[in-house]
């Protein structure tokens, strides 16, 4: 994981979000049980949930946050779900998007194979934070961190905080904690 220091004057970030799917194996050969992690970026003004993107609903209604497909194995190299934020477009009364993980099959981060999420300024190309998923233990939900804006510019506060949440609508109780 890298440290908690916020970057600030942000325009256009990337949630990257990446797990291997389950191998073969196991007791006769029999493979496990899928792992369908989800990327998501919620949109609140002040403490009121205003929007999001997710595999649900893949942009927000202001279309400055788009939720480029929803991987339900984790196969293939890299980011498996990927979420764009082009801060430029957003609603001008969002105060913080919170990004957040989820494993929407309910399996502990702890049975993720190499899971990891990540928030990229698209900007310089910098990794702002990496969080490997297996640090969250046996939580099925991680809040990574958040956009902000405690002054003019936008800045990007990490939070690599485990929850337990196995879809959106149980996470978002769980963020008012960050959302100061």
């Amino acid at each position: 994981m890298t440290g908690p220091t916020p970057h600030g004057g942000l325009t256009h970030v990337t949630m990257g979000l990446g797990w291997d799917p389950v191998r073969a194996g196991g007791l006769f050969g029999r493979r496990g049980k899928d792992i369908d992690l989800n990327a998501a970026a919620l949109a609140f003004v002040g403490d009121r949930f205003a929007d999001i993107a997710f595999h649900e609903q893949l942009t927000s209604r202001d279309g400055a946050m788009r939720h480029l497909g929803d991987s339900v194995t984790g196969d293939g190299d890299g980011d498996n779900e990927v979420i764009v934020v082009d801060l430029t477009r957003l609603d001008p009364d969002v105060t913080t998007i919170v990004f957040i993980v989820t494993c929407y099959t309910g399996q502990g981060f702890d049975q993720v194979e190499n899971g990891f999420c990540r928030i990229t300024d698209n900007v310089t190309g910098t990794e702002l934070v990496r969080i490997d998923l297996a640090g969250a233990r046996s939580h099925t939900g991680a809040v990574l961190g958040k956009l902000h804006r405690p002054h003019r510019d936008w800045v990007f506060t990490w939070i690599g905080e485990p929850i337990w949440a196995d879809h959106v609508v149980t996470a978002i109780p769980q963020l008012t904690n960050y959302l100061g």
